[in-house]
């Protein structure tokens, strides 16, 4: 669990993305709470928000390695890292879509 925690904190720490998501997180468990979602939403909104993060820590990883194994410009390196933020920005869209598909319907009471 060390490594597991260490690498968390490297994120957390090293990442500013992590903390647009991170407080984004926080957002959507207020809002969860206040709208009192369903248990499936729950579980459908902290699996958004773990594959954003997750996805997040993976672009971390491959960048990092990328960075290791060639500090000089290299085209196939710069693919590889694009690919990984790609999929970053894939799981965010997904989960920001979760997010709209549970919390417009509740949004539309109040307005």
């Amino acid at each position: 669990f060390s490594c597991a925690f260490s690498g968390i904190y490297i994120l957390i720490s090293s990442q500013h993305n992590v903390w647009i998501h991170l407080f984004v997180s926080v957002m959507v468990i207020a809002a969860a709470f206040l709208f009192q979602v369903t248990v499936i939403e729950w579980i459908m909104l902290i699996f958004a928000i773990v594959i954003v993060l997750v996805a997040e820590a993976m672009n971390t990883s491959v960048e990092l390695l990328c960075n290791f194994v060639s500090p000089d410009y290299q085209e196939l390196i710069r693919k590889t890292k694009d690919v990984a933020a790609g999929a970053v920005l894939i799981a965010t869209v997904g989960a920001a879509s979760i997010g709209l598909l549970i919390f417009l319907p509740y949004l539309r009471v109040y307005w």
